[in-house]
């Protein structure tokens, strides 16, 4: 049965849980259709292929094909094959499978996915269903899909906790999501940070405009200074003042003017 697996890139170590940045972490090789199966099965299918329906038999064999160009690298041929398996047998779980791993293969991780989920319900064996959800999490991690990835995981190592390689993935999962998440998070905080500015310099730009405006002294002088209600203005109204208070002081000048002559025409009696 074939898989696919996030391997560690230092080969040989063995100190525990080695937790590497994402970048170091690959995609190993998926492996042969019937690497999981048993002998004494194989013996037992061919011992009951007699009795299979001649339709299964026919999708059986188109596996087979399908099988032998995938071992040759020719996916998009393997996948027309287990197609061709599926039409004839639609409760063939290593069809649906094996087409799963041929468009995974083909980078076609949602059509994979598709085929992944399609084949769950075709079998009750545990180690065909741990594979399965492990393949699925795979599809949906090279999606970015890290928090769906983490239950396909967890639902494959619930089918086989013994399983290390899905451990793995389950880990490398949890903290590609981790680091998504702080991602997300920050460019929420640098997007209200810039909010936050543009608000202010909105903010100063209003204020600016209202110095410009009504709360500017010589605006407000030059309005005084308009004439209001069809009246005069009040530098208009300031000069009149003006030459009124002047004529009052020449007034005033000659009747001081007057008072001095008359003086000097009356002196004061020498007692």
């Amino acid at each position: 049965m074939k898989r696919a697996c996030f391997k560690n890139g230092n080969k040989g170590s063995n100190s525990g849980m080695h937790v590497l940045l994402p970048q170091q972490k690959k995609l190993s090789e998926i492996k042969p259709t019937n690497y999981l199966r048993m002998k004494f099965f194989c013996i037992l299918l061919g011992c009951m292929v007699s009795f299979l329906p001649a339709m299964a038999q026919k999708g059986n064999n188109d596996v087979r094909k399908g099988n032998k160009l995938y071992n040759t690298q020719n996916y998009d041929a393997a996948a027309i094959w287990y197609k061709e398996a599926l039409k004839k047998n639609q409760k063939s779980f290593d069809a649906a499978y094996d087409l799963g791993n041929a468009l995974y293969r083909q980078k076609n991780y949602k059509g994979a996915m598709t085929a992944y989920q399609k084949a769950l319900p075709l079998t009750k064996n545990k180690i065909q269903l741990a594979h399965d959800f492990h393949n699925v999490g795979n599809a949906l991690m090279n999606q970015k899909q890290y928090e769906d990835a983490l239950k396909a995981y967890r639902s494959a190592l619930l089918a086989n906790p013994n399983d290390n390689e899905t451990r793995f993935n389950y880990a490398y999962a949890a903290e590609m999501l981790k680091h998504q998440q702080n991602k997300n998070n920050q460019n929420k905080n640098n997007q209200q940070n810039k909010q936050n500015k543009q608000d202010q310099q909105n903010k100063q730009n209003q204020q600016n405009k209202n110095g410009n405006g009504k709360n500017n002294p010589n605006k407000n002088n030059q309005n005084q200074q308009q004439p209001q209600g069809g009246g005069m203005s009040k530098q208009n109204a300031d000069q009149i003042l003006n030459a009124i208070q002047q004529e009052e002081n020449q007034v005033q000048d000659k009747i001081n003017q007057q008072r001095v002559q008359m003086h000097e025409q009356n002196p004061a009696k020498d007692w």
